[in-house]
């Protein structure tokens, strides 16, 4: 797999092995490799020489398929390796369509579109891209959590690079080993907390692949530049330790100044690699990492993490669009978060800053937001859990209380938010007091997958006689009260990361501040329309976010170059154009040699 033709010489003075320098036989013609393996070709441009036509169909940056020419056939030495009939790019994309509709399973379903880029890279994105709704659900959430849940059973091809513990010492050398020269972002997870599912280890890797799946799709980083890592440190799930299907190092969780110093040479690594302006997107990180590395490496590395402040983003953009609705500033509203998670936090530490930003003194800010976690809500006088990290900021000095519907009968929220991966807790009775203490109650149900959700779009509605303003982490089908259908929005980080990746990577940003994700929430909330609120949706269609992430990326750029954070110049004038030039082509392009047509002029 992954492997390229070895060279061997001098610096200036290369040659294929099995010649020397001089033209001698230096290896036995039976050891000279006589196939071209996955991914011969790297980076954008083709470099003839090392290309064959046998490669157009065998690696999928290349293949088209039926998609070929008979000119293009012919040329390449593939005529007769294909059936006879041609097919645009068009028609191909109709029949993925039927192929993938033909199954019932979404597992089936994901199965056949990650075949579908193992075979035809620009088919598989642009089918991607152009069906976003149907099948965002398909290549992330909540599908991708059954995928990694089946990780073991599924695995077929290297999508992207497990770096264990035991290469401690030597993670420069295994990140070599990735053939692309020129990544420009990473997205990795060591598996601990995979969506609401808990520890998965190794089989987390289906999380960063469908991430940068959607970089490519949603916001058109061009896929080489791209590279999904699961840094594999052990797992702490009796059951996949046990499972004869598990991928991964069967041990116990590294953890403490061997575990730090591991991520430490991680992130060292990548630099070397690939320079130090690499976007690092953190992912999926237990909690009790992920605020301590977030806070460690965003002022010395290009990195944010999606759970705290993607999630946080989006979120903050649903409150932006709430206010249209509620006609209510963010100083009239009273927050309470179920769950004081990575997600909560990174919610609530927005937040603050988009109330600062209208005029609300900080402490008010901190003093509008109530926090519940497992132990109940976060107070400074309460007997039981732990006030550690960013928690301590929305400790309250009032008495503890434990039972939810308590907390949410006295403290009369106006905007319920729920992080907890607690599925349901968001009950009946706490649906209709938020309706009894507000005449356009806001609840957002965050948690993924589905079935972790804090509750389902049909109790909000149902509980609150459908005046409820909600959102929700994972979709949920339409909903009918009376004679009106709600189609709830899904507060999906999709809208976010890849908008900032594009503009972070354009610039070559230093380090990604907290601004820039305010950013985005303002221009993801500007881009819903009054149809879309009528609707009851907080958030565009699906259909419409390639347009947000070029919004938001032309926002991040504007940001990288006022707050002198970017390395690329010299600064574009027309930043909407600059970033367009940059996008991955999803059509077709011609397979023919470029200097053929120069050659036959010159002749004539």
């Amino acid at each position: 797999m992954f492997s390229r033709p070895s060279l061997c010489g001098t610096v200036g003075k290369l040659c294929r092995c099995g010649t020397s320098a001089t033209g001698k036989t230096a290896v036995a013609a039976a050891t000279v490799p006589t196939a071209r393996h996955y991914h011969e070709v790297v980076g954008d441009i083709i470099c003839p020489s090392q290309v064959r036509g046998i490669d157009h169909i065998r690696d999928p940056r290349l293949n088209k398929g039926l998609a070929f020419t008979l000119e293009e056939r012919q040329t390449l030495g593939i005529h007769g390796l294909q059936p006879a009939r041609f097919k645009t790019q068009e028609e191909q994309l109709q029949l993925c369509k039927i192929a993938v509709n033909r199954y019932t399973e979404p597992l089936n379903k994901y199965l056949y579109l990650s075949d579908l880029y193992d075979r035809n890279e620009r088919l598989f994105f642009r089918f991607l891209s152009e069906n976003i709704e149907d099948l965002m659900p398909i290549v992330y959430t909540p599908t991708v959590g059954l995928a990694c849940q089946r990780f073991g059973l599924i695995y077929r091809r290297p999508h992207g690079l497990f770096i264990t513990y035991n290469d401690r010492g030597h993670i420069f050398d295994v990140m070599k080993n990735w053939p692309e020269p020129n990544v420009r972002a990473i997205c990795v997870t060591d598996g601990e907390r995979i969506l609401g599912l808990g520890d998965l280890g190794a089989c987390g890797m289906g999380i960063p692949v469908g991430k940068l799946a959607l970089y490519t799709a949603l916001a058109g980083i061009k896929p080489h530049q791209c590279l999904p890592i699961v840094v594999d440190v052990g797992t702490n799930n009796i059951d996949l330790l046990e499972d004869p299907l598990y991928v991964g190092l069967r041990q116990k969780r590294v953890v403490g100044r061997e575990y730090d110093e591991f991520i430490d040479e991680f992130m060292e690594a990548v630099v070397q690699r690939y320079g130090q302006n690499t976007l690092i997107q953190f992912e999926d990180f237990g909690n009790h990492n992920a605020f301590r590395f977030l806070d460690k490496y965003r002022n010395t590395y290009c990195t944010f993490n999606d759970d705290i402040q993607g999630t946080a983003s989006v979120a903050v953009a649903g409150l932006y669009a709430s206010k249209r609705i509620t006609g209510k500033s963010f100083k009239d509203y009273t927050f309470l978060f179920a769950g004081a998670g990575e997600a909560a936090i990174g919610i609530a530490d927005l937040t603050v800053k988009a109330m600062v930003q209208d005029g609300v003194p900080i402490e008010e800010a901190y003093n509008r937001i109530y926090m519940v976690d497992i132990d109940g809500l976060l107070t400074k006088s309460r007997k039981v859990g732990n006030l550690d990290g960013h928690k301590i900021h929305y400790a309250k000095d009032i008495n503890p209380m434990s039972d939810l519907a308590e907390i949410v009968s006295t403290i009369k929220p106006s905007v319920l938010i729920g992080a907890s991966a607690a599925a349901g807790i968001f009950t009946p009775e706490i649906l209709r007091t938020m309706a009894d203490n507000n005449e356009r109650p806001v609840v957002f149900a965050l948690s993924n997958p589905t079935s972790k959700a804090e509750c389902t779009a049909e109790d909000a509605y149902k509980h609150t006689d459908a005046r409820v303003i909600f959102s929700s982490g994972s979709p949920f089908p339409p909903v009918q009260i009376g004679d009106k259908t709600f189609y709830p929005g899904q507060g999906n980080n999709a809208y976010i990361f890849p908008g900032v990746g594009l503009g972070v990577i354009c610039t070559g940003t230093h380090h990604i501040p907290d601004e820039m994700f305010l950013i985005a929430a303002q221009e993801l909330a500007n881009f819903v329309e009054p149809s879309d609120i009528e609707r009851g949706s907080l958030y565009p269609p699906l259909s419409s976010i390639r347009n947000v992430s070029m919004n938001i990326a032309v926002g991040v750029t504007k940001c990288a170059y006022d707050r002198g954070l970017a390395s690329t110049y010299p600064e574009p004038q027309d930043k909407r154009k600059w970033l367009e030039n940059q996008l991955y082509n999803f059509n077709y392009e011609s397979s023919m040699p470029g200097f053929l047509g120069l050659a036959a002029d010159a002749l004539h």
